[in-house]
């Protein structure tokens, strides 16, 4: 009987060991294959859904043919990614969305891409945006993100817009991998 019980509760341990036995971290490798997106307006409308109405500020999203009050919209307007976005206009993007202040695209502007690259975008989008020549007020800090290989979401502003969106979009898509968050210098 004791033998019985001895083997038993082994084979339990070895169970409990095997279950164990998986517990590995994931690759960056692996996060890539684990965000789910279904498109690039999707994304923003995602990380708005996780800001609470006191949280959120004046915004409209979209571009100049696709305006919408209160919310982010598509975008297909090459003018609106080049000038507003700060897209180069070689860039291929084949879906694109954004959000931005109501009142100074300075103080927050977001948007999300569908691109071949995503890591080669999100380095192509820093140094765009470290070109441009601030006119009306400059932004304080730069995020660009990336979910799988595919999306991309680069956000500029001032430091209470694009901090609490920076958490919000990380708790929304925890693969993501924030590539860079620096200050605009």
């Amino acid at each position: 009987m004791k033998k019985l019980l001895a083997l038993v509760l082994a084979m339990i341990m070895v169970l409990s060991f095997a279950a164990c036995g998986n517990n590995e971290e994931p690759s960056e490798e692996n996060n890539a294959e684990t965000v789910t997106v279904g498109s690039a307006l999707e994304v923003l409308e995602t990380v708005w859904a996780e800001f609470g109405e006191d949280e959120k500020f004046f915004a409209m999203g979209g571009d100049y043919d696709n305006m919408v009050d209160g919310a982010p919209g598509a975008v297909s307007n090459a003018d609106f990614l080049a000038g507003v976005l700060y897209v180069p206009a070689e860039t291929e993007v084949s879906e694109a969305a954004a959000l931005v202040h109501g009142m100074n695209l300075n103080n927050f502007t977001a948007g999300a891409y569908k691109v071949a690259d995503a890591a080669a975008f999100a380095e192509t989008m820093k140094s765009s945006i470290a070109g441009v020549q601030w006119i009306c007020g400059m932004p304080e800090k730069l995020v660009i993100a990336t979910l799988g290989s595919e999306y991309a979401v680069v956000v500029f502003g001032v430091n209470d817009a694009v901090n609490p969106f920076e958490e919000k979009l990380v708790s929304a898509y925890p693969a993501a991998e924030i590539v860079c968050s620096e200050a605009i210098a």
